[in-house]
């Protein structure tokens, strides 16, 4: 589950896409809401959208958005029995899927906006027909013919469907087979960007105790020439591991000027300290958000001067 916000408030009043994906069989469901929506009536959208269709999932992934962290979201899910994973800043290997098919759904949208026009929330329900009835390679079929065993019976392929139905005990067999195959190609997928990954990765490993350093960086697209420019920290801390979460997550001791960060960190973030511990790199200077990133702000021009040459004029800061 993830959110797709700021967009163009259509004449519903909609400006936000609730983005919904099935890990197994990729395929997706586009709910368009509002961003004020309470959570109590996103509770109620998920029950006739999903649970009615789909009925209760084991376990959701998502991020750490406040309304998934809500009281109420965590006491509903419990009491249905579904498991929430929330995932953990940097760590694009628990929802990375989502984050892949959010950039799918945005170009899809943009294109419908400027060839056919109108509201966006107009063209989701044909976007998410069409992003459910495309091959995946990742699936090596449709998400709509791994969902339900067969292709969809659409206009485009009325010649190759037909009116034939499996029924019977033909249909659980091609089921139980198709649900072989894809999580035989999804593993395959899996191992081939797994060894991409590995060909960069360097074996990290940190015990309970140890003091290591919390990678920071500017926030893309802002200009760098701040007070401090490319000589800003990248690091900041120490900080001391109290817990290990899993095999390449730990929990820091943070202070109380980053309150606001989730004190749980991918091991890619993380950088043993080496000097003196008593040398702590501050971080009064740079205001660090949820993500660790921190805006350079550019240097205010108080007095300009300008060197008159024959042909050209050069201002002198």
């Amino acid at each position: 589950m993830d959110f797709i916000t700021k967009l163009p408030r259509t004449s519903c009043g909609h400006d936000t896409i609730w983005v919904i994906i099935d890990r197994l069989t990729k395929s997706a469901h586009f709910l368009p809401i509002r961003e004020t929506f309470m959570m109590d009536k996103l509770a109620r959208l998920y029950i006739n959208e999903i649970v009615v269709r789909h009925g209760v999932p084991l376990s959701i992934i998502s991020d750490r958005d406040s309304r998934f962290t809500s009281r109420f979201w965590q006491s509903l899910h419990k009491s249905l029995g579904t498991q929430l994973n929330l995932s953990i800043a940097y760590h694009p290997q628990t929802d990375g899927q989502s984050e892949r098919t959010i950039q799918t759904l945005e170009d899809i949208l943009r294109t419908c906006v400027l060839d056919f026009g109108g509201n966006w929330d107009s063209h989701l329900p044909l976007i998410e027909f069409s992003y459910n009835n495309s091959y995946h390679s990742s699936i090596g079929c449709a998400p709509f013919e791994a969902l339900y065993g067969r292709k969809c019976r659409s206009p485009i392929c009325w010649t190759e469907v037909g009116d034939n139905r499996i029924t019977g005990p033909e249909l659980i067999q091609e089921t139980i087979d198709k649900i072989a195959q894809i999580q035989r190609r999804l593993q395959a997928t899996r191992s081939r960007q797994k060894s991409y990954a590995d060909k960069r990765r360097k074996p990290l490993e940190f015990q309970v105790g140890d003091q290591v350093m919390l990678k920071v960086s500017p926030w893309k697209g802002v200009v760098h020439f701040g007070k401090k420019g490319k000589l800003a920290p990248r690091y900041v801390g120490p900080f001391k591991i109290i817990e290990r979460i899993g095999p390449v997550a730990y929990r820091l001791r943070l202070p109380d000027e980053l309150s606001r960060v989730h004190d749980v960190f991918h091991v890619s973030n993380l950088k043993k300290c080496l000097a003196d511990e008593s040398l702590v790199i501050p971080i009064e200077e740079i205001q660090v958000d949820e993500q660790l990133h921190f805006i350079e702000e550019p240097l205010e021009i108080m007095d300009r001067k300008v060197k008159q040459l024959r042909r050209s004029r050069i201002p002198i800061v």
